[in-house]
């Protein structure tokens, strides 16, 4: 099958080749200084910095374009509508910035994506949760005038009261200072302004939406114009410069976590502080003290120690079969397929024209009436596999990412579970061809880190692969609750070699392994256990030599629920 896909991929750019070679016929006059317009206040996409100078990743791009394809640009910012009124007149030549659409092409023609934009809705903390734009009816939403999500709301009523504003960040102030109920704006930029504009007292709500292809646009029939940009976008992809523009303006800003976390780690280099000083008052009051402070200082961080290291080793076997550097090359997926698609679609009536017209073709080797059922499922699958690829690599960064120890709240086992399962996919599939899982319904929430615990789900799903001698054997998962204890349950169930009755007392203990030979450095269990007791539950094992083991963790419900 993926030879079918690359004599396919080979064949499908030679037909998209000779298709694309005659829009670059007409060229604009020579030493025409193109005007590119932007908007203002869209960081960390186009906006004016503290000099009044144009910058962001826009406008770098524009730059970098113009200077592989020797043309001259000159900027013109000012409010989102304003630039877009300034271009429906033909006072501006392009804008470097625009969401497409299907109504906007009407009126304007666009390049190749070079970002995927999303939606967010941000809401002030404490107020109802919105999550999908049903759920704004009868509700103030504070929109950019003519931006993408006015120009939709206005095309597809969804009952909302409107508020138009000329910027993202007016809309956001308002909403923090407590006017209307909600701001709908792009998330990126969103996530920038409140940031920047320390608004801490509001926060998206619910995941990204709404994913939409933002490039260059100008007037419709300005093919030349258009040709020279996406031929210049094209070069810069292809030499890899578009992706450092973008790693430069959007990378630092998509990977950082929520700000909640920079003031957690604010807050633990003070409270450190302020331990130093109550420990050096102990100290010169109380020797004895000063002992046992000392003490119970070395055993907290060796205890972090262990845990790390245990993670660290969990996430090197996880790793093991993933290439390096995969976020680039599929950033890269994720950026062309779509403009694949769209090609493709774009050929179609060209290719039915000669069907209808000559009959059966081949089409990559295969008859064309196959091909043009084939390529659209082609191309589905391979984005879903480019997303899936993203989904992977953000849960490893998100598992090794170390959490601080005080930090509790309630969380869902299943939805835990799950994640783990995920993440240990790779082994899993390497280790049975019977692997099963079965979630309890209705379970109540959990007190505690669900980051901890899904440490030590990963670690019993890995010890049980680990102990099967064969594919044929079996490992079945599965949550429920103890209502007459109080106690929600995962039990994990492998039909692997056993455990020794004699080792069956030992497997908590420090550095005790069956696997030293192996790599194993007996922390994993021990490690585990402390987790699991200090959020007041327990493990237990129960095995029987060559025939398998069970694992039982319980957890106490969690307080709101009892």
């Amino acid at each position: 099958m993926s030879l079918f896909k690359n004599h396919f991929i080979l064949t499908l750019l030679f037909w998209l080749g000779s298709f694309y070679i005659p829009v670059y016929a007409a060229s604009p006059e020579q030493n025409h200084t193109v005007l590119i317009g932007g908007d203002y206040n869209y960081p960390p996409y186009e906006f004016l910095d503290d000099k009044g100078q144009p910058t962001g990743y826009n406008v770098e791009l524009t730059l970098a374009i113009a200077e592989v394809m020797g043309m001259t640009v000159e900027f013109r910012f000012s409010d989102w509508a304003g630039v877009r009124k300034a271009l429906q007149n033909g006072q501006l030549d392009a804008l470097q910035g625009m969401v497409n659409s299907p109504e906007r092409r009407q009126a304007f023609d666009f390049s190749p994506p070079h970002a995927i934009v999303h939606q967010s809705i941000f809401a002030r903390r404490g107020e109802p949760r919105a999550t999908s734009l049903e759920q704004l009816r009868n509700k103030e939403v504070v929109v950019q005038k003519n931006g993408i999500m006015h120009d939709y709301l206005l095309q597809n009523d969804v009952g909302a009261k409107l508020i138009t504003v000329e910027t993202h960040a007016d809309a956001l102030r308002q909403l923090a200072a407590g006017k209307h109920d909600y701001a709908l704006v792009a998330n990126l930029p969103g996530l920038y302004l409140g940031q920047e504009l320390g608004l801490s007292n509001i926060v998206p709500v619910g995941k990204p939406f709404q994913a939409q292809q933002y490039g260059y646009a100008v007037l419709k029939g300005n093919d030349a114009l258009l040709a020279q940009f996406s031929e210049g976008l094209a070069i810069l992809i292809n030499t890899g410069r578009q992706q450092q523009i973008y790693n430069k303006w959007l990378g630092p800003l998509q990977e950082q976590g929520l700000p909640w976390k920079q003031y957690g780690k604010t807050a633990a280099i003070l409270s450190a502080l302020l331990l130093l000083i109550l420990g050096g008052t102990v100290i010169w009051n109380r020797m004895l003290r000063r002992q046992v402070d000392k003490r119970t200082a070395e055993l907290h961080i060796q205890q972090q120690q262990l845990i790390q290291a245990d993670k660290m080793t969990s996430l090197g076997i996880l790793v093991s079969g993933v290439a390096h550097e995969i976020n680039n090359p599929t950033g890269l997926l994720l950026l062309n397929l779509p403009i694949i698609r769209e090609a493709w679609q774009d050929c179609e009536d060209i290719l039915e024209q000669r069907y209808e017209q000559q009959g059966d073709f081949l089409l990559g080797g295969l008859a064309y009436s196959q091909m043009r059922d084939e390529i659209p499922a082609l191309l589905t699958d391979m984005n879903d596999g480019a997303h899936r690829i993203k989904r992977i690599v953000n849960d490893l960064k998100d598992f090794s990412r170390q959490e601080s120890d005080d930090f509790s709240e309630p969380f869902d086992l299943n939805d835990v579970v799950a994640t783990a399962v995920r993440l240990a996919e790779n082994s899993i599939n390497s280790s049975t061809d019977h692997f099963s899982v079965s979630y309890s319904s209705s379970l109540p929430s959990v007190d505690g880190n669900a980051q901890r615990i899904e440490q030590v789900i990963i670690n019993l799903i890995l010890n049980a692969c680990q102990a099967l001698n064969d594919r044929n054997s079996a490992i079945k998962v599965r949550t429920f609750r103890q209502a007459e204890s109080q106690q929600i349950c995962l039990q994990i169930v492998d039909e692997g070699c056993g455990i020794e009755a004699r080792n069956l007392t030992r497997l908590l203990d420090p550095f005790f392994t069956t696997r030293r030979e192996q790599g194993g450095t007996g922390l994993g269990l021990s490690v585990s256990s402390g987790i699991v007791q200090a959020h007041g539950g327990q493990l237990k094992f129960e095995s029987e030599e060559k025939r398998g083991t069970t694992v039982t963790l319980t957890l106490p419900v969690s307080g709101e629920n009892l």
